[in-house]
């Protein structure tokens, strides 16, 4: 088993970003220990399009749901299967929060299968209603200061500190994200079930259930967020490839054309 370093916290695997790209900057906080359970990170993006250009931020989501509150919008937001697109313009700010597997299904208060691909307003989260005023007073006084951030950041810990501890389920939802994400031999579904000790229907239903997405899913996002880095260095698409557990170049290929709307050759081309 090769097990490597917990790496969730680099939005870059998942931004596919042009390395040009000069318009926005993303701070970034973790939460507080006895909260990690709850919530992975926060974010918080800072953006100066100029007038009359838009600058379009394209993101491999990871399996989790996600909050974000900007002065246009404050929304939760559930796992994207595909690939999420948010167009940039003018100057703003956003404060976001991307939560942990286990938490989506308690904040919602039903299964995450019918969030998936799709957001609500904030205020409809009954856990987290009520914060989208506070957190705009705040960022509106200095949306780049780490005070502020950490300010934002204290208001919504007290709301999922209401949660209390992650119960027996939470924990395993979360290990089986993490189990995944961190392990690069893990490329089948019956590794995954073998792994975790139950069977492949079992942890169909509870990854559906838990998260609106499959087990097969992600196996297949961990590898598109390792080709997202890959292919920023990469020498030979084909070992590349291999690396990444697909049977050939022209599987990795359609895989990643298909997620992205880039071939592995045009994405790589952005880091040359």
């Amino acid at each position: 088993m090769v097990m490597e370093p917990d790496d969730t916290d680099s939005i870059g695997r998942a931004h596919l970003q042009d390395p040009a790209e000069r318009t926005h900057t993303i701070a970034r906080r973790p939460p507080s220990d006895h909260l990690r359970g709850w919530i992975r990170r926060f974010w918080i993006p800072v953006w100066d399009v100029p007038e009359g250009e838009s600058s379009e931020q394209a993101v491999l989501q990871y399996p989790v749901c996600l909050s974000i509150t900007t002065p246009a919008y404050s929304r939760f937001v559930g796992p994207h299967p595909g690939v999420s697109r948010t167009v940039l313009e003018g100057r703003s700010w956003g404060f976001g929060t991307m939560f942990a597997p286990a938490a989506g299904a308690k904040l919602l208060g039903h299964p995450v299968r019918d969030q998936a691909g799709s957001w609500c307003d904030l205020d409809e989260v009954p856990a987290l209603a009520g914060l989208t005023g506070p957190v705009r007073a705040l960022m509106a006084q200095a949306p780049e200061d780490p005070e502020i951030h950490a300010r934002c950041s204290a208001l919504l810990e007290d709301r999922i500190a209401r949660l209390g501890a992650p119960d027996e389920e939470d924990l395993l939802i979360n290990d089986v994200v993490e189990q995944v994400e961190q392990d690069r031999d893990l490329l089948t579904v019956a590794q995954l079930s073998e792994r975790m000790g139950i069977g492949e229907r079992t942890l169909q239903r509870l990854t559906v259930r838990r998260l609106g997405l499959t087990p097969l899913w992600l196996i297949r996002r961990r590898r598109l967020h390792d080709a997202s880095v890959g292919l920023r260095s990469v020498h030979s698409l084909s070992d590349l490839a291999i690396r990444l557990g697909y049977a050939d170049q022209a599987h990795f290929g359609r895989d990643f054309r298909t997620s992205t709307g880039l071939t592995p050759g045009e994405f790589a081309a952005r880091w040359r």
